[in-house]
């Protein structure tokens, strides 16, 4: 009971069953908490009788009231997680935009000492992205640039969502200081890990865009990255 896979969800009826499944059939003794803000579409009912009929002990599950935003729900994870015990602690898209075959690369690099948190990265050798229009590639390519630029952080892919955590990382940080939400959140953590002197390395991967389902995208969450990396490299 070593390895927590965290996977926000809303509105997440198509993939939920699934993804759950695609964990499990890892090798390893994967754990999956899922944290679901409230999905009017039956998200959790679905996680419930996974609960009851099939995975009694190894698939957890957060309901919270509504939607708390993707920050929020990852630091009630990670707590949760390191208040039983996990050492290994990932966080994953419920839409299969990331394999979940990856979890075992992401772990290794992780277990191996090689470092204290990897990072899925779309955007190192070997790296790429699959039906995404070229709007939203350059949006996000443009803002790995942007927050390389101000904040020196030596992470190509820094808004990156696919990640595997030490939990001495996650003791080591301040998780009720991080406030921000969307891709700022990511950006911050790695920000804090990699300040704090932790060891990052990134796996590429291939990031295939959701089939099934909508994505949480909007503008707030990019203008809150813009923002938030410029808060975060000069304190204001």
């Amino acid at each position: 009971m070593d390895k927590l896979v965290i996977i926000p969800t809303y509105n997440e009826k198509e993939n939920a069953e699934k993804i759950v499944r695609a964990v499990f059939a890892l090798p390893g003794n994967f754990h999956v908490l899922i944290i679901d803000d409230g999905s009017p579409d039956g998200t959790a009912g679905i996680i419930k009788g996974l609960q009851q009929s099939e995975f009694p002990e190894n698939l957890h599950l957060i309901e919270r009231a509504g939607k708390l935003g993707l920050g929020t729900a990852y630091i009630a994870g990670f707590k949760w997680g390191l208040a039983r015990g996990y050492d290994f602690i990932f966080e994953m898209d419920a839409d299969f935009s990331h394999n979940p075959k990856d979890l075992l690369r992401l772990h290794e690099a992780v277990a191996s000492g090689k470092a204290d948190l990897a990072i899925g990265s779309r955007y190192v050798k070997g790296g790429s992205i699959v039906n995404w229009p070229a709007d939203r590639v350059a949006i996000s390519k443009g803002g790995a640039l942007y927050t390389q630029l101000i904040t020196w952080m030596p992470v190509k892919d820094p808004t990156a969502g696919f990640i595997c955590y030490h939990r001495r990382v996650l003791e080591t940080l301040d998780l009720d200081s991080v406030k921000f939400v969307g891709y700022a959140f990511q950006i911050g953590m790695k920000y804090r890990a990699w300040k704090a002197g932790f060891k990052i390395k990134e796996v590429p991967i291939r990031f295939v865009d959701r089939v099934e389902g909508v994505s949480k995208m909007s503008k707030g969450i990019v203008k809150e990255a813009m923002l938030g990396v410029f808060k975060m490299r000069f304190g204001k």
